[in-house]
């Protein structure tokens, strides 16, 4: 089997805004913007505070487009600009993550109910991304980081500047807060 070398298809693109190109950084922005933006609020919980670390982190990136080496991707190298930015964003609110004494008792989650039709999916989805919304800080950023942008306890830790398994507690507490919350609204 024959090895590949990575190449980002986004190469070309990003040699052109290392030139100063504006309408190679504004499809950069028009093919990330969307992406970038849900990944803030996700961490912010808070669309203002999301536009403008999406603003800031984009001009972050062209700012800082010649440290960017290419041994990832062009989004994942502007991912890591964006959690960091969500991130010092909640410090800037004075980020304090929910003591670890709190407990929150949830019984398990039942089941859900097969064949749902999509409204009912999409109106599920919805409850779901406002108890996200309700989570403290401290247990949405870690949620987030873990569930849907895909870093490991020990990364979260890393970026947070926590323990391993303070991020997994919070994890672990996250869970079943948002649990409790789902079946307050009804889910």
């Amino acid at each position: 089997m024959e090895a590949f070398a990575y190449t980002d298809i986004n190469a070309p693109l990003v040699e052109r805004c290392r030139l100063g190109d504006r309408r190679a950084q504004a499809e950069i922005y028009k093919r990330y913007a969307k992406a970038m933006f849900n990944a803030a609020v996700r961490i912010t919980g808070d669309y203002a505070e999301a536009e403008d670390v999406l603003q800031e982190s984009f001009l972050s990136a062209f700012r800082e487009l010649h440290s960017y080496k290419g041994d990832s991707s062009f989004g994942s190298w502007l991912k890591r600009i964006v959690i960091n930015k969500s991130i010092n964003c909640l410090r800037s609110r004075r980020l304090q993550l929910v003591p670890l004494a709190e407990q929150h008792d949830a019984p398990a989650a039942e089941e859900a109910d097969g064949g749902l039709d999509p409204e009912e999916v999409s109106w599920r989805a919805d409850v779901v991304r406002r108890c996200v919304q309700e989570l403290p800080d401290g247990y949405r950023v870690v949620l987030s980081l873990y569930l849907l942008e895909g870093y490991d306890h020990a990364e979260i830790a890393g970026i947070m500047g926590i323990t391993e398994s303070t991020s997994k507690s919070q994890y672990s507490r996250a869970r079943k807060k948002l649990l409790e919350l789902a079946r307050q609204h009804g889910l």
